[in-house]
């Protein structure tokens, strides 16, 4: 979401989990839907995200409150004051990440691990399914400025590790002018742009 809430292997060092629990939050995928959504939204209701994925505004709330408890989202407090329904945030921008050798080392973590990983892609490759379903409606500027590309490189586990993180700082750059673009009140023609990127080894 949401640098996609992200959800990278290399995130910010404070956003890195390393608990096995607070993983496992996200082995359930409406749980990684909802965060998905509040990411983009930046502060919503259980009510509307409800509405979003078609559940109980109940099912929601429980899901959010639990997700709160880890500290993955927050309230926000600004739009709550009336009382009437909570809001809720992000608790980071960074989004989240962690890295496989932190959490793999039992049967345990490697099934967490593995779980949390694929339902990533599923969502991620359900998300990009419906942009092409609708690509159509978005019509040819947008159409034409949306690319997918891979790149097959040389590389050592050191150099990749490199890459991804000259990746990060690119889009953290994007993120923020984006935001700032948002906060000035350029808001004609932006819409949310998801990213989605990877690298790892194979062998032909």
């Amino acid at each position: 979401m949401p640098q996609d809430p992200q959800h990278l292997q290399r995130p910010h060092p404070d956003e890195r989990i390393t608990d096995l629990s607070r993983l496992k939050a996200f082995t359930n995928p409406l749980r990684m839907q909802l965060y998905r959504l509040l990411y983009a939204a930046g502060t919503a209701t259980a009510s509307q995200l409800a509405e979003q994925v078609d559940q109980a505004p109940s099912l929601v709330s429980y899901h959010l409150r639990k997700l709160s408890e880890l500290g993955f989202v927050t309230e926000a407090a600004a739009q709550s004051a009336d009382g009437r329904e909570r809001w809720w945030q992000v608790a980071s921008e960074e989004g989240w990440g962690f890295r496989e050798s932190d959490l793999a080392g039992t049967p345990e973590g490697a099934a967490a691990v593995g779980a949390v990983t694929r339902g990533l892609v599923d969502s991620r490759t359900a998300q990009y399914r419906t942009y092409l379903d609708q690509s159509a409606a978005w019509g040819a500027e947008w159409t034409d400025a949306a690319f997918t590309a891979e790149w097959l490189l040389d590389l050592t586990p050191t150099e990749l590790a490199e890459l991804g993180e000259e990746l990060q700082a690119v889009s953290r750059r994007w993120r923020e002018r984006g935001k700032a673009a948002r906060t000035a009140g350029d808001t004609e023609r932006r819409e949310h742009v998801s990213v989605h990127l990877y690298g790892f080894p194979f062998r032909p």
